[in-house]
């Protein structure tokens, strides 16, 4: 593996910086609202599923008990 100096390093990875594409300011808060949302979606989609569970599982017990 052929090493490289300090100085070349720096400019490779300032190379590799500049073909780096980001996201405009928009992008960045389209998408942040997209994962809060389907964050929500889903902690409500698992609560549901939890309730349901629960009410399957105390109707079984309470047949026992």
């Amino acid at each position: 593996m052929a090493t490289t100096n300090p100085l070349q390093f720096i400019q490779q990875v300032r190379a590799e910086v500049a073909k780096v594409v980001w996201p405009t300011r928009r992008e960045v808060m389209l998408t942040t609202v997209m994962v809060f949302i389907m964050a929500a979606l889903t902690a409500v989609f698992f609560a549901l599923v939890d309730m349901a569970i629960r009410g399957g599982l105390q109707a079984v017990l309470s047949m026992f008990g």
